[in-house]
């Protein structure tokens, strides 16, 4: 597959006139809890050449190939790259941070040295907190629920109490999270599901798990209230993020 996915992505470059700069996987896989049937969410960001940039009639800063059962795979202009940057966007920092990684160049390097001076712990408890209680809300208040969405509403309650123990941005794999942040009476219960859910298929509906449910109801209004609390008043600066876009524009 790994093969498969470079080829596209070759092909992506040539029909696009664009150069890609990073690919990584992004979903279930990249987090460490991957179905048999999961597909693939690969990632990348591109930069065009100077004269897209200068066009009069601008063109889409996204590249989205049709989904199949197997392969999503769409990509960001490096121009919107830099400006969600600049906003602490989440995403950026966990493809950037995924272990699984199809194509990087230097500009990846360059780009991860700079992460650190746009990262917002109150944005991006905002959005892994919202992430948590819509998953929750949704998918796990019935007696019969999917088994991979205890996954998506544990994954972003932990990545917020890394963030509120350490200040930094989340690991990626969610081992890493479980190994760290999560209450030891869970940690039995949570690694039965988890093997569950790496040996079912993505549709698998179990019991609804209460010891896992009344620690989401527990940490999620308790997360809510210390992001309230939190300072965001530093405003970055634009000129690194300029510099950066226009050395790799002039390559």
């Amino acid at each position: 597959m790994r093969k498969k996915i470079k080829e596209q992505l070759r092909r992506i470059e040539d029909a696009e006139n664009i150069k890609i700069l990073l690919a990584v996987e992004s979903g279930s896989r990249a987090w460490g809890f991957a179905s048999p049937d999961s597909d693939y969410d690969v990632r990348f960001v591109y930069i065009r050449s100077l004269e897209d940039y200068l066009r009069l009639d601008a063109i889409r800063d996204v590249i989205e190939l049709p989904i199949d059962d197997v392969l999503d795979i769409n990509g960001w202009d490096l121009q919107k790259t830099l400006r969600l940057l600049h906003k602490s966007n989440p995403t950026l920092f966990e493809w950037f941070s995924s272990p699984i990684v199809y194509k990087k160049t230097e500009f990846s390097d360059k780009f991860r040295d700079l992460m650190m001076h746009y990262f917002s712990p109150k944005k991006t408890l905002y959005h892994y907190v919202s992430m948590a209680e819509g998953n929750y809300r949704e998918y796990l208040k019935g007696d019969l629920v999917k088994a991979k969405k205890y996954f998506y509403a544990l994954r972003p309650v932990l990545a917020c109490q890394w963030i509120l123990d350490r200040g930094t941005p989340p690991p990626m794999l969610f081992s890493e999270l479980l190994k760290t942040e999560l209450p030891v009476e869970l940690i039995d219960v949570v690694n039965q599901l988890l093997e569950l859910k790496m040996n079912s298929p993505e549709i698998k509906l179990i019991k609804r798990i209460s010891e896992i449910n009344e620690y989401l109801d527990e940490s999620i209004p308790r997360i809510k209230s210390a992001v309230r609390l939190l300072d965001d008043s530093y405003t970055p600066d634009w000129s690194e993020l300029n510099q950066l876009f226009l050395r790799e524009l002039m390559k």
